[in-house]
């Protein structure tokens, strides 16, 4: 259970749920992203698109994969972000 005081209507509450799968998903995303100190934003905003765009391969391979073995898709990943980040850095040496 969580506490959250508003004085709107109770149909924000629902709503503000919906972040719950938001901020977990900047988590998930986190995963994917190469170590900086930086400063630099142009390097830093390439890194988080970078992670974004192989969060999003992850996902579409294990929706594929899922659907291929299972004949549906479920919300826990088959293919593991661990595995995923192994074998992009054994084929590509970056990581």
């Amino acid at each position: 259970y969580s506490v959250f005081m508003t004085n709107r209507k109770s149909g924000l509450l629902s709503e503000y749920g919906y972040r719950w799968e938001i901020e977990s998903g900047y988590k998930s995303i986190k995963r994917f992203m190469a170590a900086t100190t930086s400063k630099h934003f142009g390097l830093r905003f390439f890194y988080f698109a970078f992670a974004c765009l192989l969060y999003s391969i992850w996902r579409a391979v294990d929706l594929l994969v899922q659907v291929q073995l299972t004949g549906e898709y479920e919300h826990s990943p088959i293919v593991t972000a661990d595995n995923t980040l192994t074998l992009v850095k054994k084929e590509t040496g970056i990581g």
